[in-house]
């Protein structure tokens, strides 16, 4: 190949890198808004339309000691309408019967829980991985929940003396949501001062 070719073959090189990296460039933003919308849908599900006007995934809150007695809080995110609090998502991880389980929960500014969604599982199909089922009537039945309207006992199974059924055959995997959902609500209950004054927010 003559040295001219060399040099043509080198200018086509370079012009194709130039605009691929220009097309990446132009591209970036719109794949992360994609990704960030995705997420948003995913994570507010839990959180119905009317109880927020913000995007509330751009205001984390900080979690002092995250690490509660059988969950761990991965992020919380505060929810607004017309300027006011009215709401909390908390991201929560804690052990099942097979791995662990990523739940969302979303939290009023009373403290009651307004719904749940399991975001990651491994549990047996069939049992306990009924949890992440749509519209999955069991979660549903810790929605209203509180503390204040909840009394400490009544956090167990019934078979524990408990207020709670079980998911059928999958009774390790009921006591560790019950167990998360009440540290979720007790760590709501402490904080909830600081957040819902926005002390705690990062915009």
């Amino acid at each position: 190949m003559k040295p001219r070719e060399w040099m043509l073959v080198g200018l086509v090189a370079v012009l194709a890198l130039a605009i691929s990296s220009a097309w990446q460039h132009y591209c970036a933003p719109r794949i992360a808004e994609a990704e960030e919308q995705q997420q948003a849908r995913t994570w507010l599900s839990v959180l119905p339309l009317e109880r927020y006007d913000n995007q509330p995934l751009r205001q984390p809150l900080s979690l002092p000691d995250p690490q509660l007695a059988h969950s761990h809080v991965q992020a919380g995110y505060l929810a607004s309408l017309r300027g006011q609090p009215s709401a909390v998502v908390l991201h929560s991880r804690f052990q099942g019967y097979a791995g662990p389980i990523d739940l969302l929960l979303a939290i009023d500014r009373e403290g009651r829980l307004i719904a749940s969604r399991v975001l990651r599982q491994q549990e047996t199909p069939g049992l306990g991985a009924r949890l992440a089922e749509p519209g999955g009537a069991w979660l549903q039945g810790f929605d209203g929940r509180s503390q204040g309207n909840t009394p400490e006992g009544a956090w167990a199974l019934k078979r524990d003396n408990g207020q709670f059924d079980q998911l059928a055959g999958a009774s390790i995997t009921s006591r560790a949501v019950i167990q998360a959902i009440q540290d979720a609500l007790r760590y709501f209950d402490g904080h909830a001062q600081l957040w819902l004054k926005g002390d705690n927010a990062h915009e």
